[in-house]
């Protein structure tokens, strides 16, 4: 039997390459380059990768005018114009979380004058500390840890791959390789070591079973099409080969293991305490790009693979969404802490983008990709900001009652959080309303009316518990030991100012995007 030749397409996949190439170069860093000038050159390496990358998808999306995309590595990657959308919002938000992850300055002197170098989330700043003072902090903190940069760069790979994959196996590698650099990242908070250690390894224990259900799931439909390509899967069942219960039951374990990725009731479970343990700049780019991602991979699924079953998962789909809007507002409501309380926000929202899945149209596709740009900006800017609150050891401060009177205090940092809420609980003139909008819209197109009545009585009471904690910050009298917003560098600035622009922008002026995501709304099938 003649097989075929083996044909790797490097110009199609040069993102991906660029990203995982900065990835290796980033261990050989690890091992090669002193201790002093690692973190400089781990922080330089993967911003010029992030941004060689970008350019590559840009270039690749002008190369695909006139048509619908092309495939790559013998059917097991595509690259179409929803894919290409996916990949430059994944790399814009990975660009953001790096300049978040490298931020040093964490506190204020004892007077509350000028802010004070010292430790971050992972590892001390030598250079902005006399050496032996460095030495000192250095033997205390532990190594430095500058393996967050290649290891994110690991994850940023497998996401930009995940929403790209054409078979369900390339799918699943991709779902290993965005999965074990977050496990890892998530318990390398050294402040908090066993609260982040703990959520490390429920992530991990969580996430494992959900590989599991993905990869059996695919070997169900293997058995079922006789093929692991998703437009050969959907040519299987269009032909009316029956829709045999092999078929629906590799189609709700492979469902299993993306509601998990995306954070959906009933596998939300490690979200909250996640997102707490977590050091906070992972939390902000596993919160963004991982939810980007994961969604990608969905849609493509139901999409491009399964359409022609759309009348069995789509009632799933119906009470996973209605049960995640409802949980993830209600709960959110009892929170006490404002990093669980955006955790249970980020469950309420999956809810909501899961209405414009449920929406099975292109403008169920394009206010998707809307969503999730918008969202996954905000989200990074939320948790830029909650970095920055500091008690007096230097710790984050993200107990809710200890922010009061914040905005009295720092009212720009309290203006600039409460932008990001009211961007959350969809108020207008913020990017959180237009995509709300969208995705109620496609899904009333769709015939799920029930759904958006749900989905915007999930929004009025979600209001509640965004306004609430603007309501704390500048109405209330603060503690006597308030929490300090400390001096933040350039980089954490230029994080907040971006986040926050875009997210009032898009709401604004969102017509460009809507634009560009309706031009995207086609995968090739």
């Amino acid at each position: 039997m003649n097989l075929p030749t083996p044909v790797v397409e490097y110009d199609l996949l040069s993102p991906m390459l660029i990203v995982f190439g900065v990835a290796i170069l980033g261990v050989l860093v690890e091992a090669f380059v002193s201790r002093q000038r690692r973190y400089a050159a781990q922080l330089a390496l993967a911003l010029v990768g992030l941004v060689a990358a970008l350019v590559s998808v840009v270039d690749l999306a002008l190369g695909l005018q006139g048509s619908v995309g092309r495939t790559a590595v013998m059917g097991s990657v595509v690259i179409d114009k929803p894919a290409l959308f996916l990949q430059a919002t994944i790399l814009l938000v990975g660009v953001l979380g790096i300049m978040l992850i490298a931020e040093r300055q964490i506190g204020a002197d004892a007077e509350g004058g000028k802010g004070v170098r010292g430790l971050d989330a992972f590892t001390p700043q030598a250079s902005a500390i006399p050496g032996a003072v460095a030495e000192q902090l250095a033997t205390k903190a532990g190594a430095i840890q500058t393996e967050v940069f290649p290891l994110t760069m690991f994850a940023v790979g497998g996401m930009l791959l995940f929403p790209a994959a054409d078979d369900l196996l390339t799918m699943f590698i991709a779902l290993e390789v965005l999965s074990l650099p977050l496990y890892l990242l998530c318990g390398l908070a050294r402040r908090r070591r066993v609260l982040s250690q703990e959520a490390a390894l429920k992530y991990f224990l969580l996430g494992a079973f959900s590989s599991a259900f993905f990869l059996f799931g695919a070997a169900m439909l293997y058995g079922y099409a006789g093929t692991l390509d998703l437009r050969e899967i959907a040519g299987v069942v269009a032909a009316g080969s029956g829709k045999t219960s092999l078929a629906l039951m590799g189609t709700g374990l492979l469902l299993v293991g993306v509601l998990f990725k995306v954070g959906a009731v009933p596998f939300h479970s490690w979200i909250p305490d996640v997102y707490q343990g977590a050091p906070t700049p992972i939390t902000a780019f596993m919160a963004a790009a991982t939810k980007i991602a994961a969604f990608g991979a969905m849609l493509r699924l139901f999409y491009v693979a399964l359409p022609e079953l759309r009348d069995d998962w789509r009632p799933v789909l119906w009470a996973i969404a209605i049960l995640t809007m409802v949980v993830g507002t209600v709960t959110a409501i009892t929170q006490t802490d404002v990093k669980r309380m955006l955790a249970y926000s980020a469950v309420a929202h999956t809810g909501f983008i899961l209405t414009g899945v449920i929406a099975e149209n292109e403008a169920g596709l394009s206010s998707t990709l809307f969503y999730l740009f918008a969202y996954g900006f905000s989200t990074v800017g939320a948790f830029a900001v909650v970095s920055l609150v500091r008690n007096a050891n230097g710790d984050e401060d993200t107990a809710m009652a200890r922010w009061a009177g914040l905005g009295r205090r720092y009212p720009v940092v309290a203006v600039v959080f409460s932008l990001f809420l009211l961007a959350f609980a969809g108020i207008p003139l913020t990017s959180g309303f237009v995509s709300k909008f969208a995705v109620f819209k496609a899904a009333g197109e769709g015939g799920a009316i029930p759904l958006v009545i749900v989905g915007v009585l999930a929004s009025a009471v979600a209001a509640y518990f965004y306004v609430r904690v603007i309501v704390l910050m500048f109405f209330t009298d603060p503690p006597d030991d308030a929490p300090q917003v400390v001096v933040p560098s350039a980089l954490s600035t230029a994080v907040v100012t971006v986040t926050a622009a875009i997210t009032f922008a898009l709401g604004a002026l969102p017509q460009p995007l809507l634009d560009l995501a309706n031009t995207a709304n086609q995968f090739l099938r």
